[in-house]
């Protein structure tokens, strides 16, 4: 779709839709079949959100792909065959391009459009978009689908307009690639985007210097290859999966369903977690031991088990001292899926820089400083991870009620309702927003969907019962905070500085951003709002 001129009196529709990716496609699909005027918009220059912006070598799913996809259409499940357990970025791209073909998306979706300022009139109850290029767009509901992991985080390292080089972020990736090989790289991180990158293009670099500042608990990926033999075995078991995803933990097609830890010896124990590690997948992490969360002996034991794999893929002791992580307890920070990642340490071309006591201080024309020692590159790497949950929005300048600056109040304090509305808000809808599973504790496409499907069930009934505005009260926020911090704060979550509390971000509030509560206790409380007609909410 073609952008618009500037004007000052604003578009109309029913609904304005910032996203295009799993969540945005699929609540345009959704408000359209209602019969809403919709449009939506995206910075990118294409559909898919996160697998558009996120095409550096090696970006794939670490979520198999026969729970990574839409349930909303048996025509799609049946005609789409994924080729790999774990998809790389331009498979996912295919498809969700694919799915902007099929329900003929496009003709409603703005692209090259970032919205620059998104406010609530209190007189007319509707909101004004405005884009960075001066259009205006009004509508009754303002839904968010900008992402949880979408504003990138750049380190503040001074000198970098004096870098010779090329200065790369993962999130923002050209689109026509770079040119690494023979070349000295430089990557700075080592979270999951920061292994997927190292592991794949080491092999490619004349010299890879790989700057860590928080070393991770990896687990080795098993990605098998179908055909479409293979694969048709998987679509024999989509009905149960298309239930069963909603109501386990993490939103994936297995949960925790091992005995209690302290029920086994200790040879079972170790039987147990060999069979998990084997199974290649997040499993491990959310599909193990429910005790890994929250007992602090039980921790450090699976802890120990997984130092133990790593440091015996480590040929040098003392890569392996900085590489094997001691400082926190596994599964407290965002465990990734590797495919060769510690291995690459062994190869003569690859070195590892300790960041954590001496920070980088700062780029020359030749690369970068550390504790006074520079480092050449040719090109610079930042896989230096999001502003999470809360930054796209954020970033945007929000306000609701009285003017109230969506992004000063989150700045003082992150809170919303069921991560899905804010106080003060009226008809702002925040799929994958803050104190939600799909911030960060969940597969992706199950979440999104499951709020986009309360989003649209919402709206539905607002229009079904000639009401206008919905609202939660600051009662209801303070109860779903409350319950949001009680779950958080009964875990070890928030014993570990991460993305995951704020801590990637100076001056970020500290909170565990996404809801811990389990999947299907989340859709629970959602279905419950809905249920009682959204008792807590204000609907007028």
């Amino acid at each position: 779709m073609q952008q618009t001129a500037p004007s000052s009196t604003p578009l109309e529709f029913d609904a304005l839709v910032v996203g295009a990716g799993i969540a945005g496609l699929y609540q345009l699909y959704r408000l359209r079949e209602m019969g809403l005027k919709v449009r939506a918009f995206d910075a990118a220059g294409e559909v898919g959100g996160t697998w558009y912006w996120n095409r550096y070598p090696g970006a794939r799913v670490d979520s198999m792909s026969y729970v990574y996809q839409y349930w909303f259409s048996d025509e799609l499940l049946n005609e789409w065959d994924w080729s790999e357990r774990f998809p790389a970025q331009p498979e996912t791209e295919r498809y969700l391009n694919h799915v902007a073909d099929k329900f003929d998306l496009r003709k409603d979706i703005q692209l090259n459009t970032r919205i620059a300022h998104a406010h609530w009139n209190d007189s007319t109850r509707r909101w004004t978009l405005t884009t960075e290029a001066g259009e205006r767009f009004a509508a009754q509901y303002f839904v968010s689908c900008s992402g949880m992991l979408s504003a990138p985080v750049v380190p503040p390292f001074p000198g970098h307009e004096k870098f010779k080089g090329q200065i790369a972020h993962t999130a923002r990736w050209p689109e026509s690639g770079l040119d690494l090989k023979g070349k000295r790289v430089g990557v700075v991180g080592t979270g999951a985007t920061g292994i997927q990158v190292i592991q794949t293009i080491a092999p490619d670099v004349a010299a890879l210097k790989v700057f860590q500042r928080t070393a991770q608990y990896a687990v080795p990926m098993k990605n098998d290859r179908y055909d479409a033999a293979a694969f048709a075995k998987w679509r024999e078991k989509y009905p149960e999966f298309r239930e069963k995803v909603h109501h386990t933990f993490a939103g994936f097609a297995f949960d925790f369903e091992l005995p209690p830890y302290r029920s086994l010896t200790p040879a079972e124990r170790i039987e147990a977690l060999e069979k998990l590690w084997a199974d290649g997948s997040l499993s491990f992490w959310v599909g193990g031991f429910t005790e890994t969360l929250v007992e602090e002996d039980i921790n450090e034991e699976i802890s120990n088990f997984v130092r133990a794999k790593i440091r015996a893929r480590i040929k040098d002791p003392k890569v392996a001292d900085i590489l094997v992580p001691s400082a926190y307890g596994f599964g407290t920070y965002r465990v990734p899926l590797e495919n060769g990642y510690y291995d690459a340490f062994n190869r003569d071309n690859v070195e590892l820089i300790d960041v954590r006591a001496t920070p980088i201080e700062r780029f020359t024309e030749n690369g970068l400083v550390v504790d006074g020692r520079e480092f050449e590159l040719d090109v610079v790497i930042l896989a230096t991870g999001f502003d999470a949950g809360t930054g796209a929005l954020a970033r945007m300048d929000v306000r609701g009620r009285e003017g109230c600056s969506l992004t000063e109040m989150w700045n003082k304090d992150i809170r919303s309702t069921l991560g899905l509305q804010v106080h003060g808000f009226p008809n702002l809808f925040t799929v994958a927003g803050p104190l939600a599973p799909s911030t960060a504790f969940c597969n992706m496409a199950t979440c999104l969907q499951q709020q986009v499907d309360w989003v649209s069930d919402c709206i539905a009934f607002l229009r079904k019962h000639d009401k206008s505005v919905i609202e939660p009260t600051v009662e209801k926020e303070n109860e779903w905070v409350t319950h949001h911090d009680e779950v958080a704060n009964a875990t070890l979550m928030m014993r570990t500085n991460s993305w995951y509390t704020g801590a990637n971000v100076e001056g970020k509030p500290r909170r565990l951003l996404s809801y811990i509560g389990g999947v299907g206790n989340y859709r629970k409380f959602c279905d419950e709002a809905k249920d009682s007609h959204y008792a807590g909410f204000e609907v007028a």
